[in-house]
């Protein structure tokens, strides 16, 4: 069978290691699927760090069936693993199975778990690779992000108009998105507070919106909560009427100036339960965003970051190489005004090629909304 003919079944595997998402730290998410006789007949998933990996859940699967697994072929996101870490590696399990055939999506970028491709070539399995290569390279991108070990993973979320705006002149902006994308975006925010992540947002946002930045809605009463991360010039003061400060204040989190994180408003706000971070600026000017996101891995312990800033912040960050993926919620409504506010402000190139490249990878309908999702473009 050639390679285009095994993406269908590559397709299941990732459809089937995205239900992993956010579970998995400090592992990557993976699928498998298990094809005999020309269909899908078992599948598997990683759910957790410490738990089996993708192909031996497959394998288990398909002993629960009571599927023979010899002379079949087995479909997985990433190349099995060749070292024994919490879990045997997957490869001697595939040789054991008899396993005839491997379809792999990407290679491991890990190199003490990486080379498990090869090896079942040279054990005599037919190795086919690697298939819908993108597709399983995104699927592991926070795990190359933490890999790197310098900072969580960032996600940014906007909603915008046809034209590209996130409010009116007068700064009116709910709502924009429809009921189906804010519950959505609630059940990121459930996802990423079981995975131990922060909301970020800018001081802009926090003083206008006065957010509370919680999971909320149907089966989300008793989730894990994200850290509240606040990135402001100025904080706030100890009795201001914010939901942050008075429901949640000892999970509200704010990098502020280091001259504003060592003042008397500091102080207070610290005595209420809320921690203050000095973030300076950077060398090339605006926010130090590298020591951010390092008190955010190292001192918070977050993997993730979803960030709902504006679109300043959000530029920022863009700017500075900090976001790894972009979900863009597009309602269909035009403004048709120059001066209600844009998706995105500051940023002043002369030719196209000095704009911001992205790149598509998903694209649908959901409700009234269309939702994108985009990655930066790589650069060398």
């Amino acid at each position: 069978m050639r390679e285009e003919n095994y993406e269908k079944f590559m397709a299941e595997a990732i459809a089937e290691a995205e239900k992993s998402r956010f579970s998995t730290y400090p592992n990557p998410a993976v699928g498998a699927v298990l094809v005999k006789d020309g269909r899908a007949v078992a599948k598997g998933r990683h759910k957790g760090a410490g738990q089996p990996h993708a192909e031996i859940e497959c394998l288990n699967d398909a002993r629960s069936r009571g599927i023979d697994a010899s002379g079949a072929t087995l479909v997985v996101t990433l190349e099995p693993c060749v070292h024994y870490g919490k879990t045997p590696p997957c490869s001697e399990a595939i040789i054991e199975a008899g396993i005839k055939t491997l379809v792999y999506g990407c290679e491991d970028p890990n190199p003490e778990a990486a080379g498990g491709a090869r090896l079942l070539a040279e054990k005599g399995v037919e190795v086919i690779g690697p298939v819908l290569r993108q597709e399983c390279e995104d699927l592991i991108a926070d795990f190359r992000v933490w890999r790197e070990g310098r900072r969580p993973y960032v996600i940014l979320k906007l909603a915008c108009t046809l034209d590209g705006r996130i409010a009116t002149r007068s700064g009116h902006s709910r709502w924009i998105s429809d009921e189906e994308a804010r519950r959505e975006v609630h059940r990121s925010r459930a996802a990423i507070g079981r995975a131990g992540g922060a909301i970020l947002i800018g001081g802009g946002t926090f003083r206008g919106d006065n957010p509370m930045l919680t999971a909320r809605g149907e089966n989300l009463d008793n989730v894990p909560q994200p850290l509240a991360c606040v990135l402001t010039s100025r904080l706030p003061k100890v009795d201001a009427d914010f939901h942050l400060l008075t429901d949640r204040p000892q999970d509200t989190v704010f990098f502020a100036s280091p001259a504003a994180a060592a003042s008397t408003a500091a102080e207070a706000l610290r005595k209420l339960g809320c921690r203050i971070f000095a973030v300076g600026p950077s060398k090339k000017g605006g926010p130090d965003f590298d020591k951010m996101f390092a008190e955010l891995k190292d001192e918070l312990r977050c993997p993730y970051v979803l960030c709902e800033g504006g679109g300043k912040l959000a530029l920022s960050l863009l700017k500075s190489g900090f976001i790894d993926e972009f979900h863009l919620h597009m309602a269909p409504l035009i403004l048709g005004d120059n001066e209600a506010t844009p998706l995105f402000n500051g940023n002043m190139p002369l030719t196209l090629e000095d704009g911001l490249a992205m790149r598509f990878c998903k694209a649908g309908i959901r409700g009234d909304n269309a939702r994108l999702l985009l990655r930066p473009v790589a650069t060398e």
